[in-house]
């Protein structure tokens, strides 16, 4: 049994290991290292009911301030770790404190990456990522105001259709020739674009951004200028164009690292008395048989766990079937597991009814599916999926055929 385990991050991965060792027995010494100074939060409503003032901060905590202590866990909150020795078993905080540990969590998370674009970093132009972020948009978006926003991903069209409904005139851009196009296949990104657009959002495509103009009165940004030429006045600009791995730690430690902290299917990386979870991780998934590092609050909660077991010497493979959602106006888009690489895709129901799915298939196996306010069927993947079923293309495009028994 370890004596004292350091985990290095504060949000949903971070949490769930502390939690789940405690409550399977865990005795020792807890220490959680998070850089926000905030109590760990979710972070799913940032761009969305916390964005659009509906949902209170308090509300967004993953566990009340009073769990920390009552666990014995040590939370160092706006600690930052800037150092990790792995042949001594330390790490190095940003205030020179120093925690010797037995095991190492690495739960480091993602950042937003950055557009390397002249004006980029003039006052009303933001990234979403954290809570201060998060509140800083949130004072900048009002009724009437133009917001324009950079990248068509998950984030960008939560943040576009949460402005739309506080009243302010929306644009977003995207460089590739249609929205969410590393995530869906183009039947769903072309139903997005036109609801976005049914509700007043312009959506533009193939647009690249060359720089962002500055008011010279206010200090802030004024417009948008693209490589097409076009420029797009704004009040307010929110830059979302991907994530990147916070892998640097491990780096510096000699981890080694390929799209994120690459660890086992128990979730340890290349040195033994490391670990890795949440989006920092590229975890080697035996459903897919390759790495994945992934972005969702589900797998950062589940690798937690198998973090957790795994030190408490469980052997527990982490093996969970990946899935995301993401909420847009009165659409719910789940998705359940990953379609890279499919072949061909079956829509099951009508786009124009609002209630339909698109099934990925490999080799006529049954891969991934995204669910749009389709509940019944997103439930019943998950069993399909785990189990490499290969169904009948004509029952899986029969939405009065449930799902289970299209095979």
């Amino acid at each position: 049994m370890y004596g004292h385990i350091v985990i290095a991050g504060g949000g949903q991965a971070a949490v769930q290991a502390v939690d789940t060792l405690r409550r399977k027995g865990f005795t020792g010494k807890l220490s959680m290292v998070g850089d926000e100074p905030w109590l760990p939060y979710q972070r799913p409503p940032l761009s969305k009911k916390y964005l659009a003032g509906a949902l209170e901060r308090e509300r967004l905590l993953i566990r009340p301030a009073q769990f920390f202590p009552e666990h014995r866990i040590d939370a160092h909150l706006g600690r930052r770790v800037t150092a990790v020795a792995p042949r001594e078993r330390h790490v190095r905080l940003d205030d020179g404190l120093v925690l010797p540990y037995d095991a190492l969590v690495l739960a480091t998370g993602s950042r937003p990456r950055r557009l390397p674009v002249p004006g980029a970093d003039l006052a009303g132009v933001h990234y979403l990522r954290t809570l201060a972020d998060a509140d800083r948009i949130r004072a900048e978006c009002t009724a009437g105001g133009r917001l324009l926003v950079i990248g068509g991903g998950y984030i960008g069209l939560e943040v576009a259709a949460t402005a739309r409904e506080l009243g302010m005139e929306v644009t977003v851009l995207e460089m590739a020739e249609r929205v969410m196009s590393r995530v869906t296949c183009p039947e769903l990104s072309r139903f997005y674009e036109a609801e976005h657009a049914r509700r007043g959002v312009r959506i533009r495509c193939h647009e690249t951004v060359r720089a962002l103009h500055e008011d010279r009165a206010s200090g802030r940004v004024r417009a948008v200028l693209t490589e097409q030429g076009t420029e797009y006045p704004a009040d307010v600009v929110i830059i979302g164009v991907g994530v990147a791995p916070a892998d640097e730690l491990a780096k510096a430690a000699g981890v080694e690292c390929e799209n994120g902290v690459v660890t086992d299917v128990h979730c340890r990386t290349s040195n033994e008395a490391i670990y890795a979870a949440g989006d920092c991780a590229s975890h080697l998934n035996r459903q897919y048989g390759r790495h994945l590092r992934l972005e969702s609050v589900d797998n950062a909660f589940e690798q937690g766990s198998t973090v957790a077991l795994n030190l408490l010497g469980t052997a527990t493979p982490h093996d969970k079937l990946p899935w995301f959602w993401s909420d847009q106006f009165d659409l719910k888009l789940v998705i359940v597991g990953v379609s890279h690489g499919y072949d061909t895709v079956i829509l099951r129901g009508a786009p124009a009814s609002r209630s339909f799915s698109a099934c990925y298939l490999r080799g006529g196996e049954l891969i991934a599916i995204d669910t749009v306010n389709a509940p019944k069927d997103q439930m019943a993947a998950r069993k399909l999926i785990a189990a490499h079923v290969r169904p009948s293309p004509d029952k899986l495009a029969d939405p009065a055929i449930p799902l289970k028994d299209t095979f």
